[in-house]
């Protein structure tokens, strides 16, 4: 069962901002200079353009799919209950460094320039050598008092051998996705542990690992929505926060091992519920980014597709319903059909759009590097035009993360969350606008 706190803590917030204020100078200082070579403004992408959610370049219906709740049973009869959240937690045993103090500079040089991160963390090189940073969400997502069972927590995303700027997908036999729980409680102390996504078999009575990027997360209530890119209709794949199982077995397998169960070494596994796919198979458009908004009603789930930039069209936005239903928590609103349409599309002249946020009427593109080691651009857009971060005085708008992932606003504390490589993130929205052109 779910236990999650329902009070908001505003003193609490306000506080927790104005102590993270403090930290930004020294991010700032780490930050490396963008070099010369970066310094030409590329072309503003101008205004969002509207496209109709029901027919066209907005079309993008969700037919959502339930894994039989006797699999899930008979998977949990095995493997012994399934426990939450606060039980990974206790194996949170490994520490998450302090930028300012033990990350590499290498590791800082990924880190925005403008705004400037006002926390920063390294993961280790062990655990996440060959793995893929990709996506981010946290217990802000999840509950709107910022916390889940009484503890702040951060969820980042990683791909086994995926590195590089495609989001095409791994290469074959590799692409185990993986999740690391990053305990928040205290900003002073991040500690996290793994836990392996898979997907049931054989009626229950195996599971397989999930191999796919990880590029896009999002934790709504009791569900984990992940953007997938396992076949050419998958789009979501759903995991239930109360259903996470331990692993009884340490080995590389996945699933079943002779009587116990394996889970490529990690201690906890989660079991899919749920999948969204793409009616027809049309790959040419899919969610490879997404985000919560609570700024609308009902609250929203917001998808980019992602579009290279020599591509030859548009990158697409779609925002969708999330469920009012207690029954259905944590899951899309859907008609009678089954299906999830979306309730608002727009195109952009973004192209290579790796995180995606909503808040109110505008739109946060995180766009990355055009070069190896160099800085991306954040943009905000609108259906008025766009505007984007800029480095101080220089001009230049190649101030954002270079190889940065999905974008993840904590509402309890006004901050984005974001990652690149192995650095995890955070600085006030209002610092993006206040750097914004």
């Amino acid at each position: 069962m779910k236990h999650r706190g329902k009070h908001r803590r505003r003193r609490r917030g306000r506080a927790l901002r104005a102590t993270l204020a403090g930290t930004a100078l020294a991010l700032t200082a780490a930050a490396t200079v963008i070099s010369a070579s970066q310094a030409t403004v590329a072309d503003a992408p101008g205004a969002l353009k509207p496209v109709s959610a029901s027919a066209g370049a907005g079309r993008l219906p969700l037919a959502e799919h339930r894994v039989p709740g006797e699999w899930l049973d008979r998977l949990a009869s095995e493997m012994g209950r399934p426990v939450g959240v606060g039980a990974v937690l206790e194996g949170a045993d490994l520490p998450l460094r302090d930028a300012a103090a033990d990350c590499s500079a290498s590791e800082k040089h990924s880190l925005p320039v403008e705004p400037a991160a006002t926390r920063a963390y390294c993961f280790g090189g062990s655990d996440t050598r060959g793995w893929r940073a990709g996506a981010v969400t946290t217990s802000g997502d999840a509950d709107d008092d910022g916390r889940w069972g009484g503890n702040r927590v951060i969820l980042s995303g990683w791909t086994r051998g995926a590195e590089g700027g495609s989001l095409d997908g791994p290469a074959p036999g590799q692409g185990l996705a993986k999740v690391a729980f990053v305990d928040a409680n205290d900003p002073a102390r991040l500690r996290y542990t793994w836990a392996l996504l898979a997907v049931p078999v054989n009626g229950g009575r195996d599971y397989r690992g999930l191999v796919s990027p990880l590029s896009g997360m999002v934790w709504y209530q009791d569900k984990l929505l992940v953007t997938t890119r396992e076949g050419d209709r998958d789009a979501l794949y759903v995991y239930d926060m109360d259903r996470i199982q331990r692993a009884t077995v340490e080995s590389d397998a996945v699933g079943r091992v002779g009587s116990g169960w394996a889970a490529h070494g990690y201690r906890f596994v989660l079991p899919a519920v749920g999948s969204y796919t793409l009616p027809g198979g049309d790959g040419a458009s899919r969610p490879a980014t997404v985000s919560l908004d609570r700024s609308t009603s009902p609250d929203s789930l917001v998808a980019s597709e992602w579009v290279p930039a020599d591509g030859d069209r548009r990158t697409r936005l779609w925002r969708y319903a999330l469920s009012r239903e207690p029954a259905r928590s944590g899951l899309l609103a859907t008609g009678s059909s089954g299906k999830a349409d979306p309730v608002e599309a727009f195109e952009t002249k973004t192209a290579d759009v790796r995180g995606v946020l909503s808040r109110r009427s505008g739109w946060y593109l995180d766009r990355a590097a055009g070069s190896p080691g160099g800085h991306g651009t954040l943009w905000r857009q609108d259906t008025d035009g766009a505007r984007a971060a800029r480095c101080g005085t220089d001009g230049t708008r190649h101030c954002w993360s270079g190889g940065s992932g999905s974008l993840s606003y904590w509402e309890e504390t006004g901050e984005v969350w974001s990652q690149s490589g192995r650095m995890l993130f955070a600085l006030p929205l209002t610092s993006i606008g206040r750097a914004l052109d």
